[in-house]
């Protein structure tokens, strides 16, 4: 914390005083000598205490309060930034970080005058060698290379010994075989150096990539502020994109902005929640579940090249039962028509896919957006567990009511929904985790902004990148199947489906709209159209039926999902020992017979 944002004063003290002072001054009210007074009376009845202002808010705050809540404002939750030390005690194993690369030599490449000096003094005042300290540390017990950057050394800013720090400790990190997490916060490219300083952000990104095509994680949490050549390099490259609240997040700053073209930002542009709406971040950390977080990535990113996906946990947490209410009933419905399924799969009361998987998954962890345009609510994905097996999970949602139906828009995904599956997927792929897909859509959204970017285009990616996946992926379709909207998340080693289900080239008023010219007989067309799950487990086109026990409703929603998780391990179990080579080979095959 910046010293002169601190006051000594007494400790206990009613700081609210101060702050209706400051109101009052503010406002210049005529009564401030009132509120002095009362401020002197107070004084004199307390101990000393370290005020601070919140950068945030403004009010002054007890400081040992804000340290207790991790420089986090008890007031208005704003955060601080921090030290690098503190930053290190908050992840790291008590002792266990190791510094690297402490004792680089430092230059003036373009001999900038008075460069040597300002150098000088920044290490002076900060206690730090450079502006990033990277080494090896341990978290619950997990060996990872970490990297911190402090805003307090010259801004952060990436001259040629901040990239050459972080691009050997990315290289050492792939010889040793760990994962990296990155802390950034930067006001860009170091200017006293130049062009030297931009080709740091070719350097850096070249070592990423070459720690990735190891099948290491790389993780990036982007703090205030994070802008410039860092933002256009190593903080934007993660697997796995973090960021802290409110974090000013950006290429061009809004002074920038604002000076080179006049633009002037709206509230709320370039902060970390802005982000996360847009795609690019996979979403927000609090600083108390901090180190939690980086376990789970640990746990979840471990990416080994032995392919075994069912040893995870003994059979006892696979074990399905019926409920005493449903152990009479038969495991099938009675038999509905076509129609009256379609009816069915479209009710809105119909259990979603975050119903299942509450059950099926131990935890699930979502991620978020594309990163490219947005992050579209249509199609969800993240990271489940089951037992130790981490698996990567796509769905679609319709929502529950209509509010959540037009946020998530009627579970017709957009081209980001699209690219944001296919973005995890490939993600899975490097981790070797298993897919597992539910699928829920009357199909993708037509119209303009979907047209405008491409909605063609990225169904055909994922069906191309999905065919050639070397992990196993297991498709489900839990409601409605709507062309290929719903095939752009389904191409599968297997399929299965609910037993109410439907899967069709479009809805049943479409089919009739272009081959009889008359929407008002799609009764007639869904008969016709083969698309229940009997018709397509017959046509070959499913592996499984996921029984209803009556019907997909409130009661019966845990002993389906107890269904598909006993019997997702059994599919799991088909794979292990085989190569990524032999399970998109039987993927290949799956789809070459029709």
């Amino acid at each position: 914390m910046d010293k002169s944002q601190q006051i000594k004063t007494k400790r206990r003290f009613p700081m609210n005083l101060y702050n209706k002072l400051e109101e009052k001054l503010k406002n210049k009210s005529e009564d401030t000598q009132e509120t002095v007074e009362e401020i002197k009376t107070a004084e004199t009845k307390t101990e000393e205490v370290n005020l601070i202002k919140c950068p945030k808010c403004g009010k002054m705050v007890d400081r040992t309060r804000v340290v207790k809540k991790k420089y986090v404002c008890y007031e208005c939750g704003g955060y601080f930034r921090i030290k690098t030390n503190n930053r290190i005690r908050m992840v790291a194993d008590p002792k266990s970080f190791e510094p690297w690369f402490e004792d680089m030599e430092v230059s003036n490449p373009l001999e900038y005058e008075g460069y040597e000096e300002k150098l000088a003094a920044a290490r002076e005042k900060t206690g730090l060698k450079e502006a990033v300290t990277v080494g090896r540390c341990k978290v619950y017990g997990n060996d990872i290379v970490l990297g911190v950057c402090d805003s307090r050394f010259m801004m952060a800013s990436m001259g040629h010994v901040v990239g050459e720090k972080i691009t050997k400790a990315i290289e050492r990190a792939t010889e040793l075989r760990l994962p990296v997490f990155m802390f950034c916060c930067s006001g860009g490219a170091r200017m006293q150096e130049g062009i030297v300083s931009l080709m740091q952000m070719a350097k850096t990104s070249s070592a990423i990539k070459k720690h990735g095509d190891e099948g290491l994680l790389y993780c990036s949490i982007l703090t205030d502020p994070t802008t410039g050549g860092v933002t256009a390099s190593f903080a934007m490259l993660g697997d796995v994109i973090m960021a802290e609240p409110g974090a000013l997040i950006g290429f061009a700053g809004p002074r920038v902005i604002k000076q080179t073209i006049g633009q002037e930002l709206p509230e709320g542009f370039q902060t970390s929640e802005f982000l996360v709406e847009h795609g690019f971040v996979d979403g927000i950390v609090l600083r108390e579940n901090l180190k939690k977080t980086i376990h789970f990535l640990i746990k979840s990113h471990r990416g080994t090249g032995k392919k075994t996906y069912a040893d995870f946990c003994d059979e006892s947490n696979f074990h399905f039962e019926l409920s005493e209410d449903l152990k009479e009933q038969s495991w099938y419905s009675k038999p509905r028509s076509a129609w009256e399924k379609v009816k069915a799969v479209r009710q809105v009361e119909r259990p979603s896919a975050t119903d299942y998987m509450e059950h099926i998954f131990d935890i699930f962890v979502e991620a978020h957006g594309d990163r490219g345009f947005s992050d579209d609510k249509a199609l969800i994905g993240g990271i489940g567990f089951i037992g130790g097996q981490p698996m990567t999970v796509i769905a679609d949602l319709k929502g529950k009511d209509i509010k959540e139906c037009q946020e998530r828009n009627f579970g017709m995904p957009l081209p980001e929904g699209y690219r944001k599956a296919l973005r995890l997927m490939k993600q899975a792929e490097k981790f070797n985790r298993p897919i597992i897909s539910f699928v829920n859509t009357s199909g993708a959204f037509c119209g303009i902004e979907a047209e405008e970017r491409g909605q063609g285009e990225a169904i055909a990616r994922n069906l191309l990148e999905m065919s050639g996946l070397k992990v196993p992926v297991l498709c489900i379709l839990i409601g409605e199947g709507g062309s290929g909207g719903a095939l752009a998340t389904a191409v599968g080693n297997e399929v299965w489906m609910m037993e109410n289900a439907t899967y069709s080239i479009l809805s049943p008023e479409g089919f009739a709209s272009i081959l009889w010219k008359d929407s008002n007989r799609a009764q007639e067309a869904s008969e016709v159209m083969n698309i229940t799950a009997q018709d397509l487990k017959r046509l070959g086109v499913i592996e499984r039926i996921i029984p209803e026990f009556g019907g997909a409703d409130k009661k019966t929603t845990e002993a389906i999902a107890g269904y598909m998780k006993e019997h997702i391990k059994e599919f799991l179990e088909k794979y292990n020992g085989k190569s990524g080579e032999q399970i998109a080979a039987e993927r290949y095959e799956r789809f070459r017979k029709f």
